[in-house]
């Protein structure tokens, strides 16, 4: 198998591999202790190429506006798209706004609202961060990227390797498509239990998206 260039990506050992153990631990390390002391963050999932003037960047912007505002930290993966309208309105409300980068062959530039930064290699070690730190979790519309993170996030929740958090689902039209295979595919073949549909909301409100966080806590 071959990338666009013809370069070789089929995997074949490489007497460097072990050592790599020592830079992933790195990551680990490094991660732990810039955001050891975050104790009350909200993550933005969200497709980096959402623009400016769409409902969805003016809305991931007004909500983070408003979690800034009520204490929370927000956690983006720096970039873009709805990552660059939370980090942004944080960073308009006075919050921290921090952003968790990815290094990859299509480099991605930080946006210029963040006011912590982190730079990963490994997307394993960048979810482990956004799942730490995370008292909810904000899924906007976004692509491939978004469906993973949203995907491994019910997964850790369902298996009852993560205490549950608030996941909010923000875009009912743009969701409904794949919500709706949920309930009518998996559900209905008895692959996911009923229950398992509750493990996250799904809204287009920005006070909703508030009221699903703050109910979530008065309860505990």
């Amino acid at each position: 198998m071959a990338d666009r260039k013809g370069k070789d990506l089929s995997y074949t050992f490489n007497p460097n591999d072990p050592w790599r153990v020592f830079r992933i631990m790195s990551e680990f390390v490094d991660g732990f202790d810039d955001l050891s002391k975050v104790t009350n963050a909200i993550t933005f999932f969200g497709g980096t190429k959402i623009k400016k003037d769409s409902k969805y960047y003016n809305a991931a912007r007004k909500l983070a506006f408003k979690l800034a505002k009520d204490g929370y930290s927000v956690i983006t993966g720096a970039g873009p798209g709805i990552m660059e309208a939370a980090n942004r309105g944080a960073k308009e409300a006075g919050g921290e706004s921090i952003g968790l980068n990815i290094e990859i062959p299509l480099q991605q530039k930080p946006n210029p609202h963040i006011t912590k930064a982190l730079y990963f290699r490994y997307f394993f070690v960048r979810k482990v961060m956004f799942a730490k730190y995370a008292k909810a979790v904000m899924v906007f519309p976004g692509g491939y990227g978004t469906l993973d993170e949203f995907a491994e996030f019910i997964t850790l929740i369902q298996t009852e390797k993560i205490a549950p958090f608030p996941i909010v689902v923000f875009g009912k039209s743009y969701w409904k498509g794949l919500i709706d295979w949920f309930e009518k595919s998996m559900l209905k073949s008895g692959l996911i239990t009923k229950n398992n549909m509750d493990i996250f909301k799904m809204t287009d409100s920005i006070d909703e998206a508030m009221k699903i966080i703050e109910d979530f806590y008065d309860k505990k």
